[in-house]
Protein backbone atom coordinates (compact mmCIF):
# COMPACT_ATOMS: atom_id res chain seq x y z
CA UNK A 1 0.00 0.00 0.00
CA UNK A 2 0.79 3.25 -0.54
CA UNK A 3 -0.45 6.89 1.10
CA UNK A 4 -2.12 9.52 -0.91
CA UNK A 5 -4.08 12.74 0.29
CA UNK A 6 -7.63 12.60 -0.92
CA UNK A 7 -10.90 14.34 -0.53
CA UNK A 8 -14.70 12.36 -1.20
CA UNK A 9 -16.79 16.18 -1.18
CA UNK A 10 -15.88 19.96 -2.14
CA UNK A 11 -15.14 22.04 0.97
CA UNK A 12 -12.35 23.58 3.37
CA UNK A 13 -9.09 21.30 4.94
CA UNK A 14 -11.00 19.10 6.80
CA UNK A 15 -12.15 17.45 4.27
CA UNK A 16 -8.47 16.27 3.38
CA UNK A 17 -7.60 13.08 4.29
CA UNK A 18 -4.53 10.74 4.29
CA UNK A 19 -5.66 7.29 3.38
CA UNK A 20 -3.57 3.77 2.76
CA UNK A 21 -4.18 3.08 -1.35
CA UNK A 22 -3.27 0.79 -3.44
CA UNK A 23 0.56 1.71 -4.82
CA UNK A 24 0.74 2.73 -8.10
CA UNK A 25 2.80 1.59 -10.71
CA UNK A 26 4.76 2.66 -13.88
CA UNK A 27 3.68 1.70 -17.26
CA UNK A 28 4.75 1.94 -20.86
CA UNK A 29 6.02 4.79 -21.31
CA UNK A 30 5.48 6.15 -17.49
CA UNK A 31 7.39 6.65 -14.06
CA UNK A 32 6.57 6.58 -10.71
CA UNK A 33 8.46 8.87 -8.38
CA UNK A 34 8.92 8.62 -4.72
CA UNK A 35 7.61 11.92 -3.71
CA UNK A 36 9.54 13.70 -0.67
CA UNK A 37 8.43 17.34 -0.86
CA UNK A 38 4.72 18.83 -2.05
CA UNK A 39 4.70 22.94 -2.23
CA UNK A 40 0.86 24.40 -2.15
CA UNK A 41 -0.73 27.05 -4.07
CA UNK A 42 -3.70 28.75 -4.14
CA UNK A 43 -4.64 26.66 -7.23
CA UNK A 44 -4.79 23.49 -4.73
CA UNK A 45 -7.55 24.76 -2.09
CA UNK A 46 -9.15 26.59 -5.34
CA UNK A 47 -9.63 23.19 -6.73
CA UNK A 48 -10.61 21.70 -3.28
CA UNK A 49 -13.17 24.19 -1.87
CA UNK A 50 -15.48 24.49 -5.43
CA UNK A 51 -16.63 21.85 -7.55
CA UNK A 52 -16.78 24.66 -10.41
CA UNK A 53 -13.51 25.68 -10.36
CA UNK A 54 -12.50 22.08 -10.22
CA UNK A 55 -14.63 21.50 -13.07
CA UNK A 56 -12.38 24.42 -15.19
CA UNK A 57 -9.49 21.52 -14.79
CA UNK A 58 -11.77 18.16 -15.89
CA UNK A 59 -11.58 17.12 -11.63
CA UNK A 60 -14.65 15.83 -9.80
CA UNK A 61 -14.91 13.80 -6.93
CA UNK A 62 -13.36 11.71 -5.04
CA UNK A 63 -10.14 13.53 -6.27
CA UNK A 64 -6.09 13.60 -4.74
CA UNK A 65 -4.76 16.72 -4.01
CA UNK A 66 -1.92 19.13 -4.87
CA UNK A 67 -0.08 19.95 -8.18
CA UNK A 68 3.41 20.57 -7.00
CA UNK A 69 6.18 18.05 -6.30
CA UNK A 70 9.93 16.61 -5.76
CA UNK A 71 11.59 12.98 -4.88
CA UNK A 72 13.21 10.48 -6.97
CA UNK A 73 12.39 7.99 -9.25
CA UNK A 74 11.66 4.39 -8.26
CA UNK A 75 10.27 3.06 -11.51
CA UNK A 76 10.62 3.61 -14.81
CA UNK A 77 8.11 1.29 -17.78
CA UNK A 78 9.04 0.53 -20.90
CA UNK A 79 9.46 3.05 -23.03
CA UNK A 80 9.67 6.17 -20.92
CA UNK A 81 12.22 8.59 -21.97
CA UNK A 82 14.85 11.03 -20.36
CA UNK A 83 14.53 9.46 -17.30
CA UNK A 84 15.86 6.50 -15.11
CA UNK A 85 15.39 4.65 -11.28
CA UNK A 86 17.13 6.94 -9.41
CA UNK A 87 17.11 9.79 -10.75
CA UNK A 88 15.84 13.30 -8.97
CA UNK A 89 13.30 14.91 -10.29
CA UNK A 90 10.35 18.05 -9.70
CA UNK A 91 7.38 18.81 -11.34
CA UNK A 92 4.01 18.70 -11.25
CA UNK A 93 1.10 16.44 -11.14
CA UNK A 94 -2.27 17.31 -11.00
CA UNK A 95 -4.50 16.80 -8.28
CA UNK A 96 -2.82 14.09 -6.97
CA UNK A 97 0.59 15.63 -5.66
CA UNK A 98 0.53 15.09 -2.08
CA UNK A 99 1.07 11.47 -2.14
CA UNK A 100 3.65 9.20 -1.78
CA UNK A 101 3.85 8.24 -5.29
CA UNK A 102 2.97 9.70 -8.46
CA UNK A 103 3.22 8.03 -11.79
CA UNK A 104 3.85 10.54 -14.81
CA UNK A 105 4.18 9.76 -18.92
CA UNK A 106 7.60 10.57 -19.64
CA UNK A 107 8.08 12.55 -21.76
CA UNK A 108 5.23 14.67 -19.24
CA UNK A 109 1.94 15.46 -21.08
CA UNK A 110 0.50 18.60 -20.02
CA UNK A 111 -1.09 19.44 -17.49
CA UNK A 112 1.51 17.05 -15.32
CA UNK A 113 4.93 18.28 -16.02
CA UNK A 114 8.69 16.70 -15.18
CA UNK A 115 12.14 17.84 -14.55
CA UNK A 116 15.45 16.52 -13.83
CA UNK A 117 16.51 18.29 -9.96
CA UNK A 118 19.84 19.49 -10.77
CA UNK A 119 22.41 19.25 -7.90
CA UNK A 120 23.05 21.77 -5.82
CA UNK A 121 18.80 22.85 -5.23
CA UNK A 122 17.08 20.31 -2.62
CA UNK A 123 14.09 18.90 -2.65
CA UNK A 124 11.65 21.23 -1.07
CA UNK A 125 13.10 24.37 -3.14
CA UNK A 126 12.64 22.37 -6.15
CA UNK A 127 8.76 21.38 -5.35
CA UNK A 128 8.33 25.36 -5.28
CA UNK A 129 9.66 25.92 -8.69
CA UNK A 130 6.23 24.93 -10.88
CA UNK A 131 3.17 26.83 -10.45
CA UNK A 132 4.83 29.58 -8.41
CA UNK A 133 7.75 30.26 -10.44
CA UNK A 134 6.52 29.83 -13.59
CA UNK A 135 3.69 32.08 -12.85
CA UNK A 136 5.75 35.13 -12.01
CA UNK A 137 7.92 34.50 -14.79
CA UNK A 138 4.50 34.40 -16.99
CA UNK A 139 3.31 37.57 -15.33
CA UNK A 140 6.99 39.48 -15.71
CA UNK A 141 6.84 38.56 -19.85
CA UNK A 142 2.87 39.32 -19.91
CA UNK A 143 3.67 43.33 -18.94
CA UNK A 144 6.96 42.63 -20.87
CA UNK A 145 9.35 43.87 -18.25
CA UNK A 146 12.02 45.52 -19.33
CA UNK A 147 15.27 47.06 -17.12
CA UNK A 148 14.08 50.82 -16.66
CA UNK A 149 10.37 49.72 -15.39
CA UNK A 150 8.76 50.75 -12.24
CA UNK A 151 6.51 47.59 -11.40
CA UNK A 152 3.61 47.28 -8.67
CA UNK A 153 3.25 43.46 -7.65
CA UNK A 154 0.11 43.13 -5.42
CA UNK A 155 0.44 40.61 -3.00
CA UNK A 156 4.27 40.73 -3.19
CA UNK A 157 5.18 38.44 0.01
CA UNK A 158 2.90 35.48 -1.04
CA UNK A 159 4.42 32.38 -2.73
CA UNK A 160 4.02 33.82 -6.54
CA UNK A 161 5.09 37.34 -5.07
CA UNK A 162 8.65 35.98 -3.56
CA UNK A 163 9.47 35.01 -7.09
CA UNK A 164 8.42 37.78 -8.96
CA UNK A 165 9.70 40.32 -6.73
CA UNK A 166 13.35 38.87 -7.41
CA UNK A 167 12.99 38.55 -10.96
CA UNK A 168 11.56 41.85 -11.30
CA UNK A 169 14.80 43.28 -9.67
CA UNK A 170 16.97 40.86 -11.83
CA UNK A 171 15.57 42.57 -14.67
CA UNK A 172 16.78 45.74 -13.61
CA UNK A 173 13.58 47.07 -12.29
CA UNK A 174 12.55 49.23 -9.63
CA UNK A 175 9.73 47.14 -7.17
CA UNK A 176 6.70 47.89 -5.18
CA UNK A 177 5.07 45.90 -3.56
CA UNK A 178 1.78 45.61 -1.56
CA UNK A 179 1.69 43.90 1.63
CA UNK A 180 0.78 44.15 5.38
CA UNK A 181 2.78 46.58 7.15
CA UNK A 182 4.48 43.69 9.66
CA UNK A 183 5.90 42.22 5.87
CA UNK A 184 7.71 45.28 4.92
CA UNK A 185 11.22 43.91 6.10
CA UNK A 186 10.87 40.94 4.41
CA UNK A 187 9.99 42.77 1.36
CA UNK A 188 13.13 44.96 1.48
CA UNK A 189 15.02 42.06 2.09
CA UNK A 190 13.73 40.85 -1.62
CA UNK A 191 14.56 43.93 -3.22
CA UNK A 192 11.09 45.76 -2.99
CA UNK A 193 9.88 49.31 -1.59
CA UNK A 194 6.69 48.38 0.20
CA UNK A 195 3.37 49.69 0.64
CA UNK A 196 0.15 48.54 2.59
CA UNK A 197 -2.60 47.07 0.77
CA UNK A 198 -6.62 48.12 0.87
CA UNK A 199 -8.38 50.76 -0.08
CA UNK A 200 -6.82 53.82 -1.09
CA UNK A 201 -3.91 52.41 -2.57
CA UNK A 202 -2.96 54.17 -5.67
CA UNK A 203 -2.80 57.31 -3.34
CA UNK A 204 0.31 55.49 -1.44
CA UNK A 205 2.21 54.35 -4.31
CA UNK A 206 5.41 56.38 -5.29
CA UNK A 207 4.83 57.87 -8.50
CA UNK A 208 6.35 56.70 -11.96
CA UNK A 209 4.52 53.62 -11.92
CA UNK A 210 4.81 52.19 -15.36
CA UNK A 211 3.60 47.99 -15.14
CA UNK A 212 1.49 45.83 -12.25
CA UNK A 213 0.95 42.41 -11.59
CA UNK A 214 -1.74 41.38 -9.18
CA UNK A 215 -1.19 38.54 -7.54
CA UNK A 216 -4.62 38.29 -5.51
CA UNK A 217 -7.52 39.79 -6.55
CA UNK A 218 -7.92 42.97 -8.95
CA UNK A 219 -6.84 45.79 -6.20
CA UNK A 220 -3.84 45.93 -7.39
CA UNK A 221 -5.00 46.13 -10.90
CA UNK A 222 -7.58 48.90 -10.35
CA UNK A 223 -4.89 51.46 -8.61
CA UNK A 224 -2.51 51.14 -11.76
CA UNK A 225 -5.50 51.62 -14.18
CA UNK A 226 -5.83 54.71 -11.76
CA UNK A 227 -2.63 55.58 -12.00
CA UNK A 228 -2.50 55.71 -15.46
CA UNK A 229 -0.40 52.52 -16.23
CA UNK A 230 -1.53 51.37 -20.05
CA UNK A 231 -3.91 48.21 -19.18
CA UNK A 232 -1.83 46.38 -21.74
CA UNK A 233 0.83 46.39 -19.05
CA UNK A 234 -0.84 45.14 -16.15
CA UNK A 235 -1.46 41.48 -15.66
CA UNK A 236 -3.50 39.30 -13.18
CA UNK A 237 -3.32 35.73 -12.04
CA UNK A 238 -6.59 35.75 -9.85
CA UNK A 239 -9.35 37.55 -11.04
CA UNK A 240 -10.28 35.21 -13.79
CA UNK A 241 -10.53 35.03 -17.72
CA UNK A 242 -11.54 38.72 -18.19
CA UNK A 243 -10.29 40.55 -15.52
CA UNK A 244 -11.65 44.46 -15.47
CA UNK A 245 -10.40 47.44 -17.28
CA UNK A 246 -8.49 45.48 -20.12
CA UNK A 247 -5.94 43.98 -18.68
CA UNK A 248 -4.32 40.95 -18.99
CA UNK A 249 -4.79 37.59 -17.12
CA UNK A 250 -2.16 35.02 -17.42
CA UNK A 251 -0.76 31.98 -14.91
CA UNK A 252 1.88 29.37 -14.93
CA UNK A 253 1.36 28.14 -18.37
CA UNK A 254 1.70 30.79 -20.47
CA UNK A 255 5.53 30.88 -19.39
CA UNK A 256 7.80 29.81 -22.19
CA UNK A 257 9.48 26.20 -21.61
CA UNK A 258 12.79 28.18 -21.70
CA UNK A 259 11.88 29.84 -18.43
CA UNK A 260 12.16 26.64 -15.80
CA UNK A 261 15.86 26.84 -16.91
CA UNK A 262 16.11 30.57 -16.12
CA UNK A 263 14.75 29.82 -12.81
CA UNK A 264 17.19 26.63 -12.15
CA UNK A 265 20.04 29.02 -13.11
CA UNK A 266 18.98 31.98 -10.70
CA UNK A 267 18.49 29.38 -7.96
CA UNK A 268 21.70 27.68 -8.43
CA UNK A 269 23.64 30.82 -8.64
CA UNK A 270 22.37 32.18 -5.48
CA UNK A 271 20.66 35.70 -7.07
CA UNK A 272 17.21 33.85 -6.41
CA UNK A 273 16.45 32.45 -3.03
CA UNK A 274 13.30 30.43 -2.09
CA UNK A 275 11.70 31.79 1.43
CA UNK A 276 9.93 28.91 2.76
CA UNK A 277 7.35 29.97 5.39
CA UNK A 278 7.04 26.89 6.87
CA UNK A 279 7.23 23.02 6.31
CA UNK A 280 4.33 20.52 7.79
CA UNK A 281 4.68 16.62 7.61
CA UNK A 282 1.68 14.91 5.22
CA UNK A 283 0.19 13.83 8.35
CA UNK A 284 -0.65 17.60 9.24
CA UNK A 285 -1.73 18.82 5.50
CA UNK A 286 -4.70 20.26 6.84
CA UNK A 287 -2.76 22.45 8.97
CA UNK A 288 -0.77 23.17 6.03
CA UNK A 289 -3.19 24.15 4.02
CA UNK A 290 -4.43 26.24 6.73
CA UNK A 291 -1.47 28.12 6.78
CA UNK A 292 -1.03 28.21 2.94
CA UNK A 293 -4.88 29.91 2.80
CA UNK A 294 -3.50 32.72 5.07
CA UNK A 295 -3.12 35.98 2.98
CA UNK A 296 -0.48 36.97 5.36
CA UNK A 297 2.29 33.56 4.90
CA UNK A 298 5.61 35.56 3.61
CA UNK A 299 6.57 32.43 1.13
CA UNK A 300 5.94 29.19 0.31
CA UNK A 301 4.66 26.55 2.38
CA UNK A 302 5.76 22.69 1.67
CA UNK A 303 4.43 19.30 2.67
CA UNK A 304 7.07 16.73 3.23
CA UNK A 305 6.59 12.93 2.80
Amino acid sequence: MSRAVIYQTHGGPEILQLRDVPEPQAGPGEVRVRVTAAALNPMDWGIMRSAQRAAMFGLGVPSGFGYDFAGVVDQAGPGAEGFAAGDRVFGGALARAVADHVVLKAPAVWPDALWPTPDGIGDEVAATLPVAGMTAAAALATVGLRAGDTVLIGGAAGGVGVFAVQLATLAGARVIGTAAEGTFPFLRELGAEAVTYGPGLAGRVPAGVTAAIDLFGTETALAALDLGVPAGRIATIAAGPNPPGGVRATGGSAAAPHEMGRLIEAVLSKRLTVPIAATFPVERVRAAVHRQMDRHVHGKVVVTL
